[in-house]
């Protein structure tokens, strides 16, 4: 049997439902398993990976940036190293210049006592 694209489009329309839930009432949504709210606030994302041993001495930010290369594309992922790479490249000559200014300066000599 084969439905057609549009056909199926027609369907998933006519199965959405508009309807909100208000679900914070416990008399009428009450917690099946005791406990489990508190596990699942727990092991949130954020809370979750501050817990995790390789975010020892990661900021909120850097995890966000982490999250944020995860969820990237090859292609994007590829262009965000690309931008990185071409970064790296301007501050080495940068840092060259810097140093044979210092040569010329004979600030990086050492001092004789």
């Amino acid at each position: 049997m084969y439905i057609s694209v549009d056909a199926m489009d027609t369907l998933d329309d006519s199965l959405l439902s508009l309807e909100k839930l208000d679900r914070t009432s416990p008399e009428m949504w009450p917690e099946q398993i005791p406990g489990v709210s508190e596990f699942v606030s727990l092991h949130s994302s954020a809370a979750y990976a501050l817990q995790q041993p390789w975010t020892r001495g990661l900021d909120p930010d850097d995890i966000n940036l982490l999250h944020q290369f995860g969820s990237l594309t090859a292609s994007g992922l590829i262009a965000e190293v690309k931008k990185l790479h071409d970064v790296a490249y301007q501050l080495g000559l940068e840092e060259a210049k810097e140093m044979t200014r210092g040569k010329y300066l004979n600030i990086l000599t050492r001092r004789r006592r």
